[in-house]
């Protein structure tokens, strides 16, 4: 079940409202932004990732932030990447790095934005540590496809998203071939023009990007809380052959726990996106944004408050 449009688009505008964002800075974590977010600290955070490891989850951390214009900004956000990836090797923690674009500097200029992404794969590099390239709206796609393919030339322990509601989905998936690919249905507020709009095409394409993946035998990893798919993908892999080892499946931190526990007493690899960080705001709208169910933890974390 998703929102009524109307509502899912409130909450899309006011994931983008600069003004909100930086109030929420010094909110801390509101609303029942808890129950999704593991803390405003990396120490809050590496503490959480450790806890999941030893109940036999892997993890990515995500040092929350986007959009930024300032130069400054996005450097303290780089070095922010790499305290993550030095707490990581440091702590041994089954972990990778996710990190969106725009944090580095992707708006402010493409060629500053690489230099830093360059900084963030050469010690995740040296740390043997999977980054992650996240996805973010379509005005970004293709400049996020033109730095990854920059990036592997050098390491090729790094991958991106690719959001099946793009019309373009299948065609990136082809031609990302072999690379490590995160597949989501896609979480962005996107015209007809460039995505598709209906549930049920979605949930289709997302499917078959899917099966496309792991028929090249690409390692895939599976992100999504809907059950319908995932147990798709658990009867396709056996019809077809395809070991456990080439795909995993990844949920978001604080959600569908007895699933995660179900899909690891079956075997399979279950990673957790672990989001921290107090640039919070964003992200937390949009997973209201998503589901109905999401409002009434805000709810019930703005009542309790």
């Amino acid at each position: 079940m998703v929102l009524d449009q109307p509502l899912r688009s409130f909450f899309m505008q006011l994931a983008k409202s600069k003004p909100l964002n930086k109030a929420a800075k010094k909110w801390g974590l509101k609303f029942g932004a808890r129950q999704f977010v593991a803390g405003q600290t990396l120490e809050e955070a590496m503490a959480t990732v450790i806890d999941l490891n030893n109940k036999g989850l892997v993890c990515t951390l995500d040092h929350l932030g986007e959009f930024v214009t300032e130069e400054q900004e996005a450097l303290d956000s780089t070095e922010a990447c790499l305290d993550v990836l030095r707490a990581i090797n440091e702590t041994g923690a089954d972990c990778n790095l996710s990190v969106k674009l725009t944090q580095l500097g992707l708006d402010i200029d493409e060629a500053f934005c690489l230099e830093n992404m360059k900084r963030v794969v050469q010690t995740a590099r040296s740390f043997g540590i999977f980054v992650r390239i996240d996805m973010e709206d379509y005005a970004h796609c293709q400049q996020t496809l033109r730095i990854l393919e920059k990036l592997r030339n050098e390491y090729d322990g790094v991958g991106t998203v690719i959001q099946a509601y793009l019309h373009r989905a299948e065609e990136d998936v082809r031609s990302l071939k072999g690379v490590p690919l995160r597949l989501v249905k896609g979480a962005y507020k996107e015209s007809a023009e460039v995505a598709l709009q209906e549930k049920a095409l979605i949930d289709e394409n997302y499917f078959n990007i899917i099966r496309l993946h792991l028929d090249n035998g690409s390692y895939t990893a599976i992100a999504s809380h809907d059950h319908h798919i995932i147990e798709k993908v658990k009867t396709y892999a056996a019809e077809k052959g395809i070991p456990k080892s080439q795909f995993e499946f990844q949920m978001l931190y604080g959600f569908r726990e007895t699933l995660q526990k179900e899909l690891l007493e079956q075997g399979y690899k279950v990673r957790l996106y672990v989001p921290f960080g107090t640039d919070w705001f964003g992200y937390f709208m949009r997973r209201l944004a998503e589901r109905p169910q999401n409002i009434a933890f805000a709810l019930r974390g703005f009542f309790s408050k």
